[in-house]
């Protein structure tokens, strides 16, 4: 299966898209809708209205990648509306995401910030 690195920048819409969406039309939401460059090092992640289908688009090298996945019984666990349509993520929280988990209740632990450790 393929699985984006967790180091990949991914920005996900949150507002449903249009699966008969191709390449082009994908394309344009990233440039026009989302105000981002297509082309960068980035995944782009869309879902439908019904939350059981994504479509992320990729630039690789020299041409566009789609990738789909289509769920038969379960939803995706979109996360919920803030500031905004579009989220940035990690390609952790993607892969959770993909994995059914809801990223908006996973709260790592509190980062500690020390001067000195005597």
């Amino acid at each position: 299966m393929i699985r984006p690195d967790t180091g990949l920048r991914v920005y996900l819409c949150r507002e449903p898209v249009d699966m008969r969406k191709q390449i082009d039309g994908l394309a344009l939401l990233v440039q026009e809708a989302m105000e981002l460059n297509p082309f960068e090092e980035a995944v782009f992640v869309f879902g439908n209205r019904q939350r059981d289908k994504v479509k992320i688009l990729f630039w690789e090298r020299n041409g566009f990648v789609v990738w789909y996945k289509r769920l038969e019984k379960e939803r995706f666990k979109w996360p919920a509306r803030l500031d905004g349509d579009t989220l940035r993520l990690s390609g952790q929280e993607l892969n959770w995401l993909l994995d059914g988990y809801d990223i908006s209740l996973m709260q790592p632990h509190k980062a500690l910030h020390y001067q000195s450790v005597g």
